[in-house]
């Protein structure tokens, strides 16, 4: 291997080795994605991940204040959307991004509103390749990763809010208020979470085989975190991040393993499967691609 082909290969090493070392939630997920689908979601992960320390911390205690850290973010964006364009950049991380963006379709549409949603549809994009759907389950898809999306990035903010009050005086919730932070907040929060998660829950089996499991885990271990967000006391969330101990990660990846889906609370929702017992899912969404169209 040499020349591109080499290059290509490092670049991959570097983005998989970002969500080994910062996520063993999604470093855990991805170990469940068909081979052809796990490396392009390592490489979406590998570059929101260090837009988010371009913006959460690292680069303001490498000495960068606001305006600084906010051309570093254009600077980067900048040199991704060159990289989608003409094939390659000198940052591994960018470059690697860049291959999977063109391989799997996507460009500056989804990268300039870079929020959680999108990076869901990202990594749906690279769910789909090789696969056909009709247009109706595809927008059905595309809203189930959007919600799962949001759902992630929620969670995330609701248990980091301590920090992100303390260290970087900010709310990442509009209208939220650290310093009167109560449970009727906490529970508008959680609520509005769990709703994402059913409306994301319902896609899982329509996903090709490929990635079907890896999304259940993901999904199953953000529904854990929210139910032990949900109780949580208000006055404990904004002094402690909540976590999700490690055997019941492992015992979350077991089930999405077999195809068991997180059950969420609401009346619509009961814990499904990926598996024969599956239930019905709604008529507009078929549980695989047309026999005709390759279904994994």
């Amino acid at each position: 291997m040499t020349g591109l082909s080499l290059y290509d290969a490092v670049a991959d090493e570097t983005a998989s080795g970002v969500i080994r070392r910062y996520s063993t939630s999604f470093g855990l997920a991805s170990r469940l994605l068909g081979p052809d689908v796990r490396q392009h979601v390592e490489n979406v992960y590998a570059l929101v991940r260090v837009a988010d320390e371009i913006v959460d911390g690292p680069a303001a205690e490498a000495g960068l204040d606001d305006a600084a850290a906010r051309r570093c973010l254009d600077d980067f964006e900048a040199e991704t959307e060159t990289a989608m364009r003409q094939g390659f950049s000198a940052n591994l991380v960018v470059h690697a991004f860049a291959r999977t963006a063109r391989e799997t379709g996507f460009g500056a549409e989804l990268t300039r509103p870079f929020f959680a949603e999108v990076v869901g549809l990202m990594c749906l994009r690279a769910f789909l390749v090789g696969h056909a759907y009709p247009p109706s389950t595809v927008a059905a898809l595309d809203d189930g990763a959007r919600r799962l999306g949001a759902a992630f990035q929620k969670v995330n903010f609701l248990r980091d809010l301590a920090a992100d009050f303390e260290h970087l005086g900010r709310s990442y919730f509009p209208g939220v208020d650290v310093t009167t932070f109560d449970e009727a907040t906490k529970r508008r929060l959680v609520d509005d979470i769990d709703d994402d998660l059913r409306v994301a829950g319902e896609i899982i089996p329509v996903l090709p085989a490929t990635s079907r499991r890896a999304v259940a885990l993901a999904h199953g271990l953000f529904a854990e975190l929210n139910r032990r967000l949900e109780a949580t006391p208000a006055s404990s969330l904004i002094r402690a991040r909540v976590r999700v101990p490690n055997p019941v990660k492992l015992r979350i990846a077991a089930g999405a393993a077999i195809g068991r889906i997180a059950s969420v609370p609401g009346p619509t929702t009961a814990e499904q499967s990926t598996s024969s017992a599956t239930p019905a899912p709604s008529p507009s969404l078929p549980t695989s691609p047309p026999p005709t169209l390759g279904a994994a």
